[in-house]
């Protein structure tokens, strides 16, 4: 089951609403069902017009960083809010503060236009209450409400808030990003901390664990940070599996299935004298036996459409580009030379490596 179809698509860019969704739909029916039809129409038309709010937030973190070169594959609705997945991570603190920015005045923008609608006697806690009869002047509220404090909160200083990441940009503008990151995630990991206290002494459940999903996504974001100055460090051209076995096109799918069952290469390499001329996964193998019991040549079910990277590029370049195009393997190249696979398990098992290498070499001084 697809747990997140797509409902939208902006410019290339997937707008996709996980099914949990609905539950807060249907939560905020109930909630507003005192009113009868017109209050369940209003919980759930108010419901729907504050996440478009989160997806034009999105689209702004999107779109500023397409402005850097910077592509962005989708966007996920859940019901704590919107995910915008890059491809790769900005290259300098100048790109990340702007894309971090964009979202948040996004918001400040839709407050300004809704401004003259609820008049500046406004404040920013007037959110519709399910006793209040539903109107017009109550949804423009709460539509105002909303986005002032999806600003306040977004610009908190902690990970993976807009925040945070405003924060590291500014610091790597000071020092490594690296050390930019490890006092960032103090610092968030310290408002977590602070937000989940304030959470345990007023007793909001909601409140808590925001304050755990800020504080482990600030560790995750120093543990990704140390990824990407590890494989930054090596080249894809040191890490393709050189030892790889091919195929040729007459090869038959059997064949595929025998050298997967008898080795733990899950990706094939069709080439042709030195042309390299598709790519066959174990996922096309299970789909072609799910789809055709045949045992057909491995040129009909082989990718043509194949990843290049250039063996001069860094594992960690490798990585966004393989990402970037939604793929788990891609082809090395020397000029024209094919060289072999790369496959974000081979990266991951580089980095694993390297990171062991890394702190040994740290630790031995000491010892």
């Amino acid at each position: 089951m697809n747990w997140a179809p797509t409902i939208l698509r902006i410019r290339d860019i997937s707008i996709k609403m996980h099914v949990t969704f609905l539950l807060l739909l249907a939560f905020e029916a109930w909630i507003w069902s005192t009113h009868g039809l017109t209050g369940i129409a209003f919980g759930v038309g108010l419901t729907i017009l504050l996440f478009a709010c989160v997806v034009l937030h999105e689209l702004g973190h999107a779109f500023a960083a397409r402005t850097v070169g910077i592509p962005v594959r989708e966007i996920l609705l859940l019901p704590i809010g919107g995910i915008a997945y890059l491809t790769r991570s900005p290259k300098s603190p100048r790109d990340e503060l702007w894309i971090a920015v964009a979202g948040p005045l996004v918001n400040v923008v839709i407050a300004l236009c809704l401004l003259p609608f609820v008049g500046v006697s406004a404040t920013f806690v007037n959110f519709p209450d399910p006793e209040s009869a539903p109107s017009v002047s109550l949804l423009l509220t709460g539509l105002y409400s909303a986005n002032v404090m999806l600003v306040l909160f977004n610009l908190l200083p902690a990970f993976p808030l807009d925040g945070g990441r405003i924060l590291r940009a500014g610091l790597a503008m000071l020092v490594s990003e690296r050390t930019a990151t490890t006092y960032a995630t103090v610092i968030s990991q310290g408002v977590a901390a602070v937000i989940g206290t304030i959470a345990v002494m007023s007793g909001q459940i909601f409140l808590a664990v925001t304050a755990l999903f800020i504080f482990f996504s600030a560790g995750n974001e120093r543990g990704e940070s140390r990824a990407r100055s590890l494989l930054e460090s090596r080249l894809v051209g040191d890490a393709y599996n050189r030892m790889a076995v091919t195929l040729s096109p007459a090869d038959r799918t059997s064949r595929v299935v025998d050298l997967i069952l008898t080795s733990y290469q899950p990706d094939f390499a069709v080439v042709q004298g030195n042309t390299l001329l598709g790519i066959v996964t174990r996922q096309h193998v299970l789909e072609a036996l799910a789809a055709e019991p045949a045992d057909l040549y491995v040129a009909a079910i082989m990718n043509r459409d194949f990843v290049r990277v250039a063996h001069t590029m860094s594992l960690d370049e490798v990585r966004s580009t393989i990402g970037a195009a939604s793929d788990d393997v891609a082809a090395v190249f020397s000029g024209k030379e094919f060289l072999g696979l790369v496959s974000l398990v081979d990266i991951d098992e580089a980095l694993a490596v390297i990171d062991y290498v890394d702190r040994n070499k740290s630790l031995s001084p000491a010892s």
